[in-house]
Protein backbone atom coordinates (compact mmCIF):
# COMPACT_ATOMS: atom_id res chain seq x y z
CA UNK A 1 0.00 0.00 0.00
CA UNK A 2 1.80 2.96 -0.90
CA UNK A 3 0.50 5.13 0.78
CA UNK A 4 1.46 3.34 4.05
CA UNK A 5 4.99 2.75 2.92
CA UNK A 6 5.36 6.71 1.69
CA UNK A 7 4.04 7.34 5.30
CA UNK A 8 6.57 5.26 7.59
CA UNK A 9 9.55 6.50 4.82
CA UNK A 10 8.03 10.06 5.94
CA UNK A 11 7.87 9.56 9.64
CA UNK A 12 8.95 5.88 10.73
CA UNK A 13 11.74 5.64 12.94
CA UNK A 14 14.61 3.26 13.35
CA UNK A 15 15.68 2.38 17.14
CA UNK A 16 17.89 -0.23 18.29
CA UNK A 17 17.30 -3.77 18.36
CA UNK A 18 14.96 -4.34 14.73
CA UNK A 19 12.03 -1.89 16.20
CA UNK A 20 10.42 0.53 13.89
CA UNK A 21 8.66 3.47 15.54
CA UNK A 22 5.57 4.67 14.00
CA UNK A 23 3.98 5.97 16.61
CA UNK A 24 2.96 9.45 14.92
CA UNK A 25 -0.13 7.53 13.09
CA UNK A 26 -0.25 4.06 14.39
CA UNK A 27 0.78 3.50 18.21
CA UNK A 28 0.30 6.52 19.55
CA UNK A 29 -1.32 9.02 17.86
CA UNK A 30 -3.54 7.18 15.04
CA UNK A 31 -3.91 9.17 11.70
CA UNK A 32 -7.73 8.33 11.09
CA UNK A 33 -8.02 9.04 7.11
CA UNK A 34 -4.98 6.27 6.72
CA UNK A 35 -6.26 4.12 9.01
CA UNK A 36 -9.93 4.19 7.08
CA UNK A 37 -7.55 3.59 3.82
CA UNK A 38 -5.87 0.73 5.58
CA UNK A 39 -9.68 -0.82 6.53
CA UNK A 40 -10.13 -0.43 2.40
CA UNK A 41 -7.13 -2.13 1.63
CA UNK A 42 -8.09 -5.36 4.08
CA UNK A 43 -11.58 -5.31 3.22
CA UNK A 44 -10.43 -5.03 -1.16
CA UNK A 45 -8.31 -7.79 0.14
CA UNK A 46 -10.44 -10.02 1.82
CA UNK A 47 -13.92 -9.34 0.26
CA UNK A 48 -13.89 -12.58 -1.35
CA UNK A 49 -14.06 -14.48 1.99
CA UNK A 50 -16.96 -14.85 4.29
CA UNK A 51 -16.02 -13.09 7.33
CA UNK A 52 -18.27 -12.92 10.29
CA UNK A 53 -16.16 -11.30 12.49
CA UNK A 54 -12.65 -9.10 12.68
CA UNK A 55 -10.40 -10.11 15.40
CA UNK A 56 -7.69 -8.11 17.09
CA UNK A 57 -5.32 -7.39 19.92
CA UNK A 58 -5.14 -4.47 21.95
CA UNK A 59 -4.23 -1.41 21.75
CA UNK A 60 -2.74 -0.59 18.54
CA UNK A 61 -4.72 -3.20 16.48
CA UNK A 62 -7.94 -1.48 17.35
CA UNK A 63 -7.52 1.30 14.76
CA UNK A 64 -7.14 -1.26 11.80
CA UNK A 65 -8.60 -3.65 13.06
CA UNK A 66 -11.98 -1.06 13.67
CA UNK A 67 -11.83 0.13 10.08
CA UNK A 68 -11.36 -2.71 8.39
CA UNK A 69 -14.45 -4.49 9.98
CA UNK A 70 -16.37 -1.17 9.59
CA UNK A 71 -15.63 -1.78 5.79
CA UNK A 72 -16.37 -5.26 5.57
CA UNK A 73 -19.95 -4.34 8.26
CA UNK A 74 -18.77 -6.77 11.05
CA UNK A 75 -18.26 -7.09 14.46
CA UNK A 76 -14.82 -6.25 15.79
CA UNK A 77 -13.66 -8.37 18.87
CA UNK A 78 -10.00 -6.76 20.65
CA UNK A 79 -8.37 -10.02 22.87
CA UNK A 80 -7.38 -8.05 26.23
CA UNK A 81 -4.00 -8.13 27.76
CA UNK A 82 -5.79 -7.56 31.50
CA UNK A 83 -9.19 -9.24 32.59
CA UNK A 84 -11.69 -6.50 33.95
CA UNK A 85 -13.50 -7.15 36.96
CA UNK A 86 -16.71 -7.08 34.63
CA UNK A 87 -15.72 -9.89 32.59
CA UNK A 88 -16.58 -13.30 33.76
CA UNK A 89 -14.96 -16.83 34.18
CA UNK A 90 -15.91 -18.04 30.75
CA UNK A 91 -13.29 -16.39 28.52
CA UNK A 92 -10.66 -17.41 26.30
CA UNK A 93 -7.09 -17.39 27.23
CA UNK A 94 -3.61 -17.48 25.39
CA UNK A 95 0.03 -15.93 26.24
CA UNK A 96 1.50 -13.95 24.28
CA UNK A 97 5.61 -12.44 24.84
CA UNK A 98 5.92 -8.59 23.78
CA UNK A 99 9.00 -8.32 21.95
CA UNK A 100 9.12 -4.50 22.12
CA UNK A 101 8.01 -4.44 25.94
CA UNK A 102 9.87 -7.79 27.05
CA UNK A 103 6.80 -8.72 28.98
CA UNK A 104 4.76 -12.16 28.85
CA UNK A 105 0.63 -10.93 28.53
CA UNK A 106 -1.64 -12.95 28.90
CA UNK A 107 -4.94 -12.02 26.11
CA UNK A 108 -8.40 -12.85 26.38
CA UNK A 109 -11.45 -12.98 25.25
CA UNK A 110 -15.10 -13.48 26.09
CA UNK A 111 -16.32 -16.81 24.86
CA UNK A 112 -19.69 -15.17 24.13
CA UNK A 113 -18.20 -13.13 21.44
CA UNK A 114 -16.79 -16.33 19.70
CA UNK A 115 -18.58 -19.05 18.89
CA UNK A 116 -17.87 -22.46 16.80
CA UNK A 117 -17.54 -22.21 12.93
CA UNK A 118 -17.53 -18.38 12.79
CA UNK A 119 -15.31 -16.86 9.94
CA UNK A 120 -12.61 -15.10 11.65
CA UNK A 121 -10.49 -12.35 9.88
CA UNK A 122 -7.08 -11.46 12.25
CA UNK A 123 -5.67 -8.35 11.62
CA UNK A 124 -2.57 -6.63 13.41
CA UNK A 125 -0.72 -3.66 13.62
CA UNK A 126 2.79 -5.32 13.34
CA UNK A 127 3.68 -9.02 12.95
CA UNK A 128 7.43 -9.18 13.33
CA UNK A 129 7.72 -12.69 16.05
CA UNK A 130 4.12 -13.37 15.40
CA UNK A 131 3.48 -13.46 19.07
CA UNK A 132 -0.04 -11.66 19.13
CA UNK A 133 -1.11 -13.68 16.01
CA UNK A 134 -0.74 -17.07 17.26
CA UNK A 135 -1.90 -15.55 20.48
CA UNK A 136 -5.22 -15.16 18.42
CA UNK A 137 -5.22 -17.83 16.50
CA UNK A 138 -5.00 -20.21 19.50
CA UNK A 139 -8.24 -18.13 20.59
CA UNK A 140 -9.82 -18.58 17.34
CA UNK A 141 -8.96 -22.26 17.54
CA UNK A 142 -10.00 -22.89 21.04
CA UNK A 143 -13.67 -21.51 20.08
CA UNK A 144 -13.94 -23.48 17.23
CA UNK A 145 -13.84 -20.53 14.53
CA UNK A 146 -12.15 -20.84 11.12
CA UNK A 147 -9.49 -18.52 10.54
CA UNK A 148 -10.13 -16.69 6.96
CA UNK A 149 -6.74 -15.06 7.32
CA UNK A 150 -4.38 -12.98 8.69
CA UNK A 151 -4.11 -9.25 8.11
CA UNK A 152 -1.07 -6.91 9.00
CA UNK A 153 -0.46 -3.56 8.82
CA UNK A 154 3.11 -3.67 8.40
CA UNK A 155 5.58 -7.05 8.78
CA UNK A 156 9.07 -7.57 9.05
CA UNK A 157 9.30 -10.56 7.52
CA UNK A 158 12.86 -11.06 8.89
CA UNK A 159 11.75 -11.74 12.24
CA UNK A 160 9.63 -15.19 10.78
CA UNK A 161 6.13 -14.39 12.36
CA UNK A 162 4.74 -13.86 8.46
CA UNK A 163 6.47 -17.37 7.82
CA UNK A 164 4.92 -19.07 10.89
CA UNK A 165 1.19 -17.92 9.89
CA UNK A 166 2.29 -19.39 6.34
CA UNK A 167 3.39 -22.49 7.41
CA UNK A 168 0.04 -23.03 9.82
CA UNK A 169 -2.02 -22.56 6.09
CA UNK A 170 -3.19 -19.35 6.99
CA UNK A 171 -3.34 -16.65 4.28
CA UNK A 172 -1.41 -13.70 5.24
CA UNK A 173 -1.49 -10.02 3.81
CA UNK A 174 0.33 -7.65 4.58
CA UNK A 175 -0.02 -3.41 3.68
CA UNK A 176 3.88 -3.03 4.09
CA UNK A 177 6.79 -5.92 4.05
CA UNK A 178 9.53 -4.95 5.21
CA UNK A 179 12.46 -6.89 4.79
CA UNK A 180 15.45 -5.28 6.93
CA UNK A 181 16.23 -2.24 8.49
CA UNK A 182 19.83 -2.20 7.31
CA UNK A 183 21.91 0.91 7.89
CA UNK A 184 19.11 2.18 10.66
CA UNK A 185 16.98 2.48 7.08
CA UNK A 186 13.61 1.07 6.46
CA UNK A 187 13.84 -1.58 3.22
CA UNK A 188 11.06 -2.58 1.63
CA UNK A 189 9.91 -6.16 0.12
CA UNK A 190 10.44 -5.30 -3.90
CA UNK A 191 12.92 -2.05 -3.32
CA UNK A 192 16.06 -1.88 -4.96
Amino acid sequence: MKELVDRIKQDGEVLPGNVLKINSFLNHQVDPQLMMHVGEEFSRLFKDEKVDKVLTCEASGIAPGVMAAYQLHVPMIFARKKKPSTLNDAVYWADVFSYTKKVNNKICVEEKFLHPGEHILIIDDFVAHGEAVKGMVNIAKQAGCNIVGVGAVVAKTFQGGSEWVEKEGLRFEALAKIDSFENDQVHFEGEE
